[in-house]
């Protein structure tokens, strides 16, 4: 008997006959002699509608009031599942974040798990019992409700696998597993069988949308085994799991995208200790993440610029937090540019194999591209370059490195 967590989204559970598509799936995996519990998002669409709402009503909103809005998303969804799965003979019940407990710290609408008291989980499951549970909600220390972020329920289906000490979790999505690149990109992008933590948790951070960044960081920390597979077809998905020699034989593993980032440069700081760590203290204080970071000798001798990449929709409020400090930094200029998207070149082979960057490189320049900045990792190299040239990139390069081909 193996334990398993089950994670459906919002597509999965997008209507009635989806909830009990899933439901059916849910009785199979019992069937075969297993325990399972299943954590599922709001149905797709509702929780920007429920955003959208909060916004209406004011902008600015309280962030505790914003968390009682979003969750109700997936309090609608494990009722229904629930009753799904009762229908069809199967013994569940739902699980709201507060009722398990899952206790998060106090960072209303961005929080993070801080622990999960899973001890009447596991008994149900080992009673025979389903425990269907609402992703993407907690509570905080203040007794209120919380939310962990856009996302979050691929969060808390890994939190949950770790500390009810899972076998596995699958993670149901719309896709049939992690592709070499976006197929809707390049239709000759080839799905993998299985992928390591660090190459996946760098294709999530460069804008791979089939799993959320902070969930395979847990997942790679907690050793807890993922499956990415498709809810709409019964083939293999892609394991992530621990580094394989093998995966070394290949240069790369995929091309990552996000066409949805922005640019800022700081021009002319004066070039002193301090001024960088001011900037981004500023930016951290209202929340916004930043990226790629270069800096930079201005003409000027005495001055320096600072340029760096955050998500487009961060883009105005970091202007506004950085045009406030325009006095105490004494900077000459705000330069920005929300037309940018990232490209990156993802694989472990890079530890051992050179002339990954010199291929890159080459191939945009052959097609004209220019790269506005450029940043490394053991395991990557991203670029900026202007959004209109973002699928050209990614074809060029997912052909360049063969990736469609078997090794």
């Amino acid at each position: 008997m193996a334990r398993i967590v089950q994670k459906f989204g919002g597509t999965s559970v997008a209507d009635i006959d989806r909830i009990k598509h899933v439901a059916q799936k849910v009785k199979t995996c019992l069937e075969a002699g297993n325990q399972v519990a299943v954590v599922v998002s709001a149905m797709a669409g509702s929780t920007n509608q429920l955003v959208e709402w909060a916004k209406q009503i004011d902008p600015m909103h309280d962030a505790r009031e914003y968390d009682t809005v979003v969750s109700t998303g997936e309090q609608i969804t494990v009722g229904l599942l629930a009753i799904a799965l009762q229908t069809i003979g199967v013994d569940a019940r739902s699980w709201l974040g507060w009722q398990i407990p899952l206790l998060t710290d106090d960072v209303h609408s961005a929080a993070r798990i801080e622990d999960i008291k899973a001890d009447q989980i596991i008994d149900r499951l080992e009673q025979g019992q389903v425990a269907v549970i609402a992703g993407f909600q907690g509570i905080a220390p203040d007794g209120r409700i919380s939310t962990l972020g856009r996302g979050g329920s691929d969060t808390s289906a890994v939190a949950l696998a770790a500390a009810i000490k899972a076998d596995r979790c699958d993670i149901y999505t719309d896709v049939e597993g992690v592709y070499t690149t976006d197929p809707r990109i390049m239709p000759k992008a080839r799905k993998l069988d299985s992928i390591t933590f660090e190459e996946m948790l760098e294709m999530a951070s460069a804008g791979a949308k089939v799993l959320q960044t902070r969930s395979v960081a847990m997942a790679m920390r907690h050793h807890v085994k993922l499956q990415v597979l498709s809810s709409f077809t019964d083939t293999p998905g892609t394991l992530v799991q621990n580094e394989e020699k093998q995966m070394e034989k290949q240069k790369v593993s995929g091309i990552a995208y996000s066409a949805e980032e922005a640019k800022v440069t700081v021009v002319g700081l004066p070039d002193k200790p301090g001024i960088a760590a001011k900037i981004f203290s500023a930016l951290a204080e209202t929340h916004i993440n930043v990226d790629m970071i270069v800096q930079s000798a201005s003409p000027d001798s005495q001055k320096t610029d600072i340029t760096f990449s955050l998500a487009r929709s961060e883009l105005e409020k970091a202007v506004t937090a950085l045009t406030r400090l325009k006095t105490e930094l004494a900077f000459v200029a705000l330069v920005h540019d929300d037309n940018i998207a990232k490209i990156s070149v993802i694989g472990t082979a890079m530890r051992t194999q050179s002339g990954i960057a010199k291929l890159m490189f080459e191939v945009l320049s052959e097609k004209k591209i220019n790269m506005q900045v450029i940043s490394t990792s053991e395991i990557k190299i991203s670029v900026l370059i202007q959004a209109d040239y973002t699928e050209l990139a990614v074809r060029s390069l997912h052909d360049a490195f063969e990736l469609d081909k078997i090794d």
